[in-house]
């Protein structure tokens, strides 16, 4: 008997590892300040022990992973024995605003979403699927500024806060309730004036999550009044160094990007960045190679190349390990220079 091309079995489905994603539904969108503008998916993922968790992701990655699925599952598939009906993805938009875009993927992504997580246990467990629904460092340093569709859920915790020493009871980031509040459902925390709550998380700008009287719950910031705060979340906007040259002086500028550390941006992105921070046109993007020659960027391949080689260098944290070196697009004689060498003066922008 052949195995089923589109519903999965229920005994193929109880051999899954418990962390395979069962369900996904897409939060909200956000917006981020990249190499280009984009909006990123806030999506809750429930995996099959029923643990819940965000990731967030662009529509180019849903784009890449159904483009790889094609190729090993789709009907005209030659590098896979096994293959079947994927869902249909909506189609790259190259023409008009990116929000109005995003929100109107949403109910079409949810609908991918739910078909691809329908489909047989070796799609699930295929690698690009379990990568595309992992709970990565980059989801984990995430903070979600608000969630239209979906109140987010707690993290269902024991409190330890009773065996506590009192000393480590005064250090712990805690608030008095200023007023009384009544949870609307299970995940928000119910507590009376003048109590003591103690903070687990934060949530967005409006919303925390502690715990009071063994209970753990999320609830409202206006209603509590801080004692000691949460530590401040690392800043998850990392940098890339530009040194500018021109005849005379070189600036140093660090442009601020949310990005992934990891991430590789397309050629024609990283131009238009450098062109709006620099407010000029006539410059091309070059990077120092191994050997520390001067390489000009002309292309997709030389990021990826440029990247690639930046790997094996240290790199100071949330720098991107790449430098660029900006010059004017008809100065060729920075090519013929050794590094190091040359009357240039150097500048740090601020």
């Amino acid at each position: 008997m052949s195995l089923p091309r589109q519903l999965r079995e229920k005994s193929d489905f109880d051999q899954l590892p418990d962390d395979v994603p069962v369900s996904a539904n897409i939060a909200d969108i956000e917006e981020k300040k990249g190499f280009t503008n984009y909006y990123l998916f806030v999506i809750e993922v429930k995996i099959k022990s029923g643990g819940r968790y965000l990731i967030f992701r662009r529509y180019r990655q849903f784009y890449a992973l159904h483009t790889k699925l094609e190729e090993r599952y789709g009907a005209e598939s030659k590098s896979s024995p096994f293959t079947c009906t994927l869902p249909i993805l909506p189609g790259k938009v190259y023409v008009g605003a990116k929000k109005e875009i995003a929100e109107s993927r949403i109910p079409i992504l949810n609908v991918y979403m739910k078909n691809l997580l329908c489909l047989p246990a070796w799609v699930l467990m295929d690698e690009e699927v379990r990568l595309f629904f992992y709970h990565s460092d980059f989801d984990s340093e995430q903070v979600p500024r608000r969630l239209r569709r979906l109140r987010p859920r707690t993290r269902r915790v024991k409190s330890i806060l009773p065996e506590l020493p009192v000393l480590d009871r005064m250090a712990t980031p805690r608030a008095e309730a200023l007023f009384d509040f009544a949870g609307t459902n299970k995940l928000e925390l119910s507590f009376k004036k003048g109590d003591l709550i103690y903070l687990l998380s934060r949530v967005n700008k409006d919303w925390l999550e502690g715990t009071v009287n063994d209970t753990t719950g999320i609830f409202p910031c206006a209603f509590v009044k801080i004692i000691k705060d949460l530590p401040q979340q690392e800043d998850t906007v990392n940098k890339v160094r530009c040194y500018y040259h021109d005849e005379t002086v070189s600036i140093i500028r660090d442009i601020s990007v949310e990005e992934d550390l990891c991430s590789i941006p397309l050629f024609n992105d990283l131009m238009e960045l450098i062109r709006r921070e620099f407010d000029q046109d006539d410059i091309v993007l070059n990077y120092r190679d191994l050997d520390g020659d001067l390489i000009r960027l002309l292309s997709d391949q030389d990021i990826e190349l440029m990247v690639s080689q930046s790997r094996s260098k240290p790199s100071e944290k949330h720098m991107f390990p790449w430098k660029l070196h900006i010059t004017h697009k008809d100065d060729f004689s920075v090519y013929n220079t050794s590094p190091g060498m040359g009357a240039i003066h150097t500048v740090r922008a601020t």
